[in-house]
């Protein structure tokens, strides 16, 4: 190795470019960068896991007409009862399920003996052939137990294009924005979703993905996002050996 390395440099000297070298490291910087950007999210979703996995062999906790607190309630099951109000009813868009498009439904929960509510979100539905054409969603009248597991939804959002301005209700958003539901709700509001556990009556299809979905290829860009600034470094001082 020392022997094939000394033939490859025989007649050169190492005069690197210093602006090269600057670019060099911009370009390392801003990989390493997304790479630990990609392994932070990596370590977010297993951490997220194993919450989940923890608290899912605590028993169920009954959610009643008291404000929780949020972060207590994350990834617990829970238990609730009430009737469902389909005028602050919603379908969240761009949902796909076996790579069919779809919705997922939000449905506020009156919870029975209070004011309170809790957003319950009972799964998905197929988008129309005509995605004008919203789908129909079937809402018992009756009082229902549901069972499910507590999420805390997030506040960043992807959006396609801005939410439609103004104070008129609008059936179909683009994710599920606990802050924006609060300007629309006249009464007291959990701050977590009940995503409908699939034994529980009144959902749909209710195939949830894990919280470390996707997992192993966060760790994969991360080594790529790494390798990308080796490179850079790499390239710069292999550029370096001039001849003389």
């Amino acid at each position: 190795m020392c022997a094939r390395l000394r033939a490859a440099t025989s007649g050169r000297r190492f005069r690197p470019s210093p602006w090269g070298g600057l670019l060099a490291l911009a370009v390392a910087a801003g990989c390493i960068q997304l790479g630990n950007w990609q392994h932070g999210k990596a370590e977010r979703k297993a951490a997220a896991q194993s919450l989940l996995d923890q608290r899912t062999q605590d028993g169920a906790i009954r959610l009643g007409g008291t404000a929780a607190d949020a972060e207590d309630l994350r990834s617990r099951q829970v238990v609730v009862r009430g009737h469902f109000e389909t005028g602050r009813q919603f379908l969240v868009d761009n949902r796909i399920q076996r790579e069919r498009a779809g919705y997922h439904v939000i449905t506020p929960l009156h919870i029975e003996g209070s004011d309170m509510r809790v957003l319950v979100n009972r799964g998905w539905i197929p988008a129309s052939d005509q995605h004008a054409d919203l789908p129909p969603v079937p809402t018992p009248d009756e009082t229902v137990e549901l069972r499910g597991t507590a999420v805390v939804p997030g506040q960043r959002f992807f959006t396609l294009g801005p939410e439609p301005a103004g104070d008129s209700w609008q059936p179909v958003w683009q994710n599920l924005d606990l802050a924006r539901f609060r300007t629309f709700a006249p009464w007291p509001l959990q701050p977590v979703v009940v995503q409908l556990d699939p034994a529980s009556p009144a959902g749909f299809g209710r195939e949830w993905p894990r919280p470390d979905e996707r997992l192993e290829r966060h760790l994969s860009y991360a080594l790529q996002w790494y390798g990308f600034a080796a490179s850079a470094l790499l390239i710069w001082l292999a550029l370096g050996w001039r001849r003389r």
